[in-house]
């Protein structure tokens, strides 16, 4: 007989295919948003090919590109958090708290520093991917030595602030102010001006990330029963954690790379995920990574509909969105270390 799920869950099943049509949902209303005044009429007829060719422009060169970065970017932030959070069981983790998402911004940083973005558009993500794998690298020893959570976090604290140094120490050496204004514009995230460059610059690297986590989905749920009985499951707990870190950094370093620093969905998506979905860390994949791409999608809709002079960063929003969620989540009273 099948097991009746608990009162107030709602199983995997339902839940991806409701998640997966409030994502199209979001992209579909991006697409409708931005200064300039087009119908719903005029966006369909150029999405079919047809109607004035300004529309075209508009809807092909400029929306439907943010659009779907906006979500493919959310999805990777999203399921990055989730894979993190099942391989160190610490439900605080995720790329930007550990220090993966500075690291990986170091990596871009260099190459907006030395010019070799513009020189080869490849180079940014690729740096960014290094950087991101250097992060990580130094972090995973500590990971599994860790008794609790709060030295990883440390360990984190103090990857993130070595890789703002580094990105401190290139503003200040900067060669000119239009370098600084590049990098620190960039650093504060953001998805205006992005074309389908960017989006076939970004998928590839987004899609090789996410496999090799996905691919590990059944090793992190061996470690959510503790290390010793993993390894009895057959679970190469190293091999595990070089996979999930090896995806972590390839699919986070091609976002930060596309977006800049785009802060705390990681966090939240598997924190408001997690409820609707039983302990196993695999069933909290897949909603995490649509959470995180509804929740990056609203917020860039948002960044264009607040009336400002100047568009708001797209990091900005979501760093004031996710940090007070973050504070919940500590306050909260079974909150990892809470009441120790």
């Amino acid at each position: 007989m099948a097991a009746v799920p608990t009162c107030g869950r709602i199983t995997a099943p339902p839940l991806v295919p409701f998640l997966a049509a409030l994502a199209i949902l979001v992209g579909a209303l991006s697409v409708l948003v931005g200064p300039a005044p087009l119908s719903p009429a005029e966006i369909g007829a150029a999405l079919l090919g047809g109607g004035d060719q300004i529309a075209r422009d508009i809807v092909f060169q400029i929306r439907a590109p943010r659009a779907l970065l906006s979500l493919l970017i959310g999805a990777m932030l999203g399921l990055s958090g989730a894979a993190l959070q099942g391989l160190l069981r610490n439900p605080l983790a995720d790329p930007a708290v550990i220090g993966t998402s500075s690291s990986a911004s170091l990596g871009a940083v260099i190459a907006l520093y030395f010019g070799v973005a513009r020189a080869a558009p490849l180079a940014l993500p690729l740096m960014a991917v290094a950087g991101a794998l250097l992060g990580l690298a130094a972090l995973l020893p500590i990971a599994r030595r860790s008794e609790g959570p709060s030295t990883l976090i440390l360990a984190g604290v103090a990857v993130s602030a070595l890789a703002g140094a580094g990105v401190s120490l290139a503003l200040n050496l900067a060669p000119n102010p239009f370098a600084v204004s590049e990098i620190a514009f960039w650093l504060l995230g953001s998805l205006s001006d992005r074309s389908l460059e960017h989006v076939l610059l970004a998928t590839p690297l987004i899609a090789a990330g996410a496999a090799l986590i996905l691919f590990q989905a059944r090793a992190l749920d061996g470690l959510a029963l503790g290390e010793d009985a993993a390894r009895s499951l057959g679970f190469d707990l190293g091999r595990v954690g070089a996979l999930v870190a090896a995806g972590v950094a390839i699919g986070v370093g091609a976002a930060v790379a596309v977006s800049g620093s785009i802060g705390f969905v990681g966090l939240v998506a598997p924190y408001l995920a997690r409820p609707f979905t039983d302990q196993r860390p695999s069933r909290s994949l897949a909603p995490s990574a649509l959470i995180g791409a509804v929740l990056l999608g609203l917020a860039d809709i948002l960044v264009r509909l607040i009336p400002t002079s100047t568009e708001l960063r797209l990091g900005v929003v979501t760093a004031m969105i996710g940090a007070p969620v973050f504070i919940g989540v500590l306050l909260r009273p079974n909150a990892p270390g809470a009441g120790r």
